[in-house]
């Protein structure tokens, strides 16, 4: 077995249950004899495991493939992303690996719902925004945004419960327009200065690299794009405001 597919065993756990399991065990299950018998109940037990890196990566190569087959076509520019996405964690031989993974998903027809309540059991709030985030990265990936991957990331997002409020200001930190900057500080364009600057300290807090920590140093660079987006709109209302 190589590096990168032991890299990916060690580092799943969750996500060898349930249906990303039975998903995720199309390609893998040739891979190694720890495959056998294991995509059933590893959270049954009623504890709420953590989300290692394997089963954040994983989940997000299983909705990746939702976003992109939304609008009936796969285009290079997204295959690219995924690409560079993986490049930025793990070395090359490891990121042909999850290709290889991601292509074998990308030809699968699976219950999106059954997926995402998998990870809800199983993956923190801060960890579920994080994957919207990179979702609307990808959507964006061509520099066009179709609207049915909207639709689909807006769906992902109501089956992981994410709030209305928290999906509009990850989606405004990729579609500006002249309230981009209130939107993603959950707060309207009427709001005190002394409001605003409470909805900068909330935002800041709700998105703060550290709550995706466990995920590992790598992945919090996603969440630090998050944070500069929270503080550069603060800024930027400031700026507007004179204040």
């Amino acid at each position: 077995m190589s590096v990168g597919k032991k890299m990916l065993w060690g580092g799943l756990g969750w996500a060898l249950a349930g249906p990303i399991g039975a998903i995720i065990g199309y390609s893998l299950a040739g891979m190694s004899g720890q495959a056998s018998g294991t995509y059933g109940g590893a959270y049954q037990s009623g504890r709420y495991p953590q989300t290692q890196p394997g089963d954040f990566i994983v989940s997000l190569l299983v909705l990746f493939s939702a976003v992109m087959k939304a609008d009936n076509q796969m285009l290079k520019s997204e295959l690219d992303y995924v690409k560079q996405f993986l490049s930025k964690q793990f070395n090359q031989k490891q990121v042909r690996d999850f290709m290889t993974l991601f292509k074998d998903i990308v030809k699968q027809d699976y219950p999106l719902r059954d997926v995402c309540r998998q990870i809800v059991r199983s993956m923190d709030h801060p960890s579920r925004l994080e994957l919207i985030h990179v979702l609307f990265g990808l959507s964006k990936a061509d520099g066009h945004v179709h609207p049915d991957e909207v639709k689909v990331i807006h769906t992902i997002a109501r089956y992981l419960n994410i709030n209305p409020n928290d999906f509009d200001s990850i989606r405004a930190m990729f579609f500006r327009n002249t309230l981009s900057d209130y939107t993603i500080l959950e707060v309207d364009p009427s709001a005190s200065d002394i409001e605003i600057k409470k909805a900068y300290r909330k935002m800041a807090n709700k998105y703060h690299p550290d709550k995706v920590a466990h995920l590992g140093k790598d992945l919090i660079s996603l969440a630090e794009e998050k944070f500069k987006a929270v503080s550069d709109a603060y800024q930027n209302i400031k700026k507007e405001r004179g204040t």
